[in-house]
């Protein structure tokens, strides 16, 4: 009978999947496959000699079938789907702090001022270890971390591992506001910062709350930063450049196969400031709305587009009600900036297998913004003003995705009581050599590939018996590739710098502290600042053509 319920629920998936696709005009082809599929899976369901799990296998079979088209393309299971509600609405119940399920732990990576996290001391780079009465060791996915939210007012009991002893804390739900403008301010005199971090729903309310602020503080310039945002709402997005275009403004369109989804956006009300100068801040992380708004901005002549070429997509989704409470996201359509340009960078229609063909510079179009200013398609948002950052070295790539930055802030903020406010810390050469040394003397997940592959080698060597344990030569060899890794990370020294300084700070002095660090240090603000104080330089940049 469980099989038989088991066997319905996955006809049901299937059916869904098939009503996606019956307005190809190949809908034979397509049933076939899906048939195909549908027996296949019975046949295992009934025969197979040790019990399976249709869910998980499903759940493998859609996301391999995604794979092949693009990365925003995805299937939502039910957690998945309150996942992206949390995402839009920018709420929800839970204890005010961000974790992250990394190498089977489950550690605290963002604690939110004010909040019980907060309240009750919980700190970043906390290891959750068990929620209630479930150990944390006995999961194997990050939707662990679902378990800490809950309904507002209910209790959560928590044991915590911190610097090797363990804490327990018992901390109330509460609904948690996650604030898309984390901070916002003026510096030098007449000029505005607002950093913007997600377009939820509550993105334009929030962002013309702090410029409404600014104004009444003495706003008469101001820097709009988008780096490190990855979108999300396009009205929202459409709203935000309201905020500096007037009315039946074009901002951005879209053209889909099925007509009905091509749409056009435009500007609805009057502007909040037609006038001010502006400047926006993009780096390569702006991703989907973020990217709408520099680029209609750009393509408007009403802002001057400052830091590195953004995030190559110009590509829109759509999210699909599928049946049990499931969602599906899917690309639908490709975006155009007001000039008429599509910034996608990758062909994933012409993809072969893992590669996937980009549009070469020679390759990329040109348009022309409402001044006459030339700008390019096909390869994401490329900024008026760059400035440059060297290409990130295999060595630091690995660094970046490993835990060793996130560690070595941990242990800097339980060695030092006390550092200094954030806009007078600097994370100097000195503290770098402390951190190369920490690489070298911790056991970190900092490994890059050719160091993977040749422990990877002597492994086998071993297996084979071609070596012994303790051979001194692979040792050796082994230390001097350690060591060559850390030098070369000397390629993006202040990139890392940056980074390692950001998540000292974040335990100091939350989120805020970080920008109020960047306002005096970061080259990007200062270039703004620097454009925004020369009159005559803005509005240069702005009207001058390079026909």
């Amino acid at each position: 009978m469980r099989k038989l319920k088991k066997a319905g629920i996955i006809s049901t998936l299937i059916l869904s999947i098939v009503l996606l696709f019956s307005f190809k005009t190949d809908f034979f082809e397509v049933a076939k496959q899906i048939e195909i599929y549908t027996t296949l899976f019975k046949e295992l369901n009934m025969y197979y000699i040790d019990e399976i799990n249709p869910a998980k296998l499903t759940d493998t079979a859609i996301k391999n079938m995604l794979n092949d088209l693009d990365p925003y393309t995805r299937f939502y299971d039910e957690q998945g789907v309150e996942d992206v509600k949390i995402n839009s609405l920018g709420e929800y119940s839970g204890i005010g702090a961000q974790s992250k399920f990394y190498n089977k732990k489950l550690l605290l990576v963002e604690v939110y001022e004010g909040f019980s996290a907060d309240k009750a001391g919980l700190k970043i780079g906390d290891q959750i270890i068990k929620i209630d009465d479930i150990l944390i060791e006995d999961y194997e996915s990050s939707q662990v971390s679902a378990l800490l939210k809950g309904a507002v007012e209910s209790t959560v009991d928590l044991s915590i591992k911190r610097q090797g002893e363990i804490l327990n804390f018992s901390i109330k739900r509460e609904k948690i506001i996650v604030n898309p403008v984390p901070h916002y301010q003026m510096i030098n005199g007449d000029v505005g910062y607002i950093a913007f971090t997600k377009f939820n729903n509550k993105a334009s309310e929030s962002v013309k709350n702090a410029i409404l602020d600014l104004k009444s503080q003495g706003l008469k310039k101001l820097i709009l930063d988008l780096r490190g945002n990855p979108g999300g709402l396009l009205n929202e997005a459409v709203s935000i450049t309201n905020f500096f275009v007037p009315k039946n403004e074009l901002v951005v369109s879209t053209k889909a196969k099925l007509k009905k989804w091509s749409e056009t956006y435009k500007t609805k009300n009057a502007a909040l400031d037609l006038e001010i100068p502006l400047v926006v801040l993009i780096n390569k992380n702006s991703a989907s709305a973020a990217k709408i708004v520099a680029g209609s901005l750009q393509d408007l002549d009403r802002a001057v587009i400052i830091g590195q070429r953004s995030f190559g997509k110009g590509l829109v989704q759509r999210y699909r009600n599928l049946s049990y409470g499931t969602k599906f996201k899917l690309t639908i359509s490709k975006y155009y900036t007001p000039s008429g340009r599509n910034i996608q960078e990758l062909d994933y229609t012409n993809r072969n297998g893992d590669e996937i063909p980009k549009f070469s510079d020679e390759q990329r179009s040109a348009f022309k913004t409402r001044n006459g200013r030339i700008v390019y398609d096909g390869g994401g948002i490329e900024p008026d003003i760059i400035i440059p950052r060297a290409p990130l070295s295999e060595s630091t790539k690995a660094l970046l995705k490993s835990d060793a930055i996130f560690n070595f802030a941990t242990d800097y903020y339980y060695k030092n009581k006390n550092i200094e406010k954030p806009e007078n810390f600097v994370f100097d050469d000195s503290n770098y050599n402390e951190f190369t040394t920490y690489l070298k003397d911790s056991k970190t997940t900092f490994k890059t590939l050719s160091e993977k592959k040749f422990e990877s080698a002597f492994e086998t060597a071993k297996d084979e018996k071609l070596t012994n344990n303790n051979n001194k030569t692979y040792k050796i060899l082994l230390l001097e590739l350690q060591d060559q890794k850390v030098e070369a990370l000397d390629q993006n020294k202040d990139e890392i710098k940056e980074n390692i300084s950001d998540e000292i700070l974040s335990r100091y002095f939350f989120k805020k502290g970080e920008y109020q660090n960047h306002i005096v240090f970061n080259r990007s603000i200062l270039e703004a600042v620097k454009i925004l104080n020369d009159e005559n330089k803005y509005h240069d940049i702005l009207t001058s053509t390079n026909d």
